[in-house]
């Protein structure tokens, strides 16, 4: 049987729906969602199978104006993502961009699609969350997003599988032949020690997403093995103030055990054992320009 396999890059602005969609054509989860724009910080791996095609599909940082260092590390990320891609399907929240033309996630896709224009990158246009939105206001706004320079036009809802057939048969007509880079039943390509440490972030930024907007990350620290079939996993997160991990420990320590027991439960689903979950807040001012901080999220250290 001939194989195909190859890289489908998903670019867009932030909130755009990129860590669903790719959930959704894997059919497992391997990204982590939020309500909380940025809330991805690498390119994050998800293999697909369709036939005799296996999909990998990267999960890439929103794209946006970036402000500090570690925003231009994750829009680096991204564009490396899209550069290295056997096929790139930008993702835009139609119902966003269609009530707000002038907000930040319609400049954000303007600039993405000047961006393709200007490395002649050759692209699909996915207009996602079309569920919540009127259909007869769909075509005006694939024409004001440049409609013409894509190859396709796709109106998806990555949320309820609307048109995913169809993106994901794109995907693969796309994907050069070749032997499959990974076993038939590996949904992702992260290592375990990132993946944990990336489900404790989702936790956290689900509970405390208005109180603790991007000073936090997560680092496991210690992945200890048991003679029993379960691992021990100790993880530190950083803060950069004393008030912040007041806020992350709560009253008591209420908040930080029911992020535990959250990430802990997800875990085992994922892992497929029994998870002992230790966590630890700690205050660094400077987390975001610490070196190995970049190195474990496997992004590139942006130089000043």
């Amino acid at each position: 049987m001939t194989t195909h396999c190859g890289f489908a890059a998903v670019i867009g602005a932030p909130n755009a729906g990129k860590s669903t969609l790719v959930n959704a054509l894997v059919g497992s989860k391997v990204a982590i969602v939020s309500p909380k724009v940025q809330t991805t910080r690498m390119n994050v791996r998800g293999v697909a199978i369709k036939g005799d095609v296996q999909i990998v599909l990267v999960d890439t940082p929103g794209i946006f104006k970036p402000r500090r260092r570690l925003d231009r590390a994750m829009v680096a990320a991204a564009w490396t993502g899209a550069g290295d891609a056997d096929a790139v399907v930008l993702l835009v929240d139609a119902a966003d961009v269609a009530a707000n033309p002038q907000g930040h996630g319609a400049r954000d896709t303007d600039a993405i699609v000047e961006g393709l224009k200007t490395a002649n990158r050759k692209a699909v246009l996915a207009l996602n969350k079309i569920d919540a939105m009127k259909r007869a206001d769909l075509l005006p706004l694939a024409g004001k997003l440049n409609a013409d320079m894509f190859e396709r036009v796709f109106m998806i809802s990555a949320l309820k599988g609307d048109g995913l057939a169809d993106l994901a048969g794109w995907c693969a007509a796309k994907m050069p032949e070749g032997p499959w880079l990974y076993p038939a039943d590996q949904a992702a390509d992260i290592p375990s020690r990132l993946l944990a440490a990336e489900i404790t972030r989702e936790k956290i930024y689900l509970r405390l997403h208005d109180e603790l907007p991007y000073a936090s990350a997560v680092e496991t620290e210690k992945w200890e093995e048991r003679k029993n079939g379960s691992v021990k996993i100790d993880q530190v997160i950083y803060v950069q103030r004393e008030g912040q991990k007041a806020i992350a420990l709560g009253k008591g320590g209420a908040t930080i055990k029911a992020i535990g027991e959250l990430a802990r439960k997800e875990m085992e689903e994922v892992f497929g054992r029994r998870v002992h979950l230790f966590l630890f807040v700690k205050v660094r001012e400077d987390w975001a320009d610490k070196r190995e901080h970049y190195r474990e999220m496997g992004l590139e250290y942006p130089e000043e």
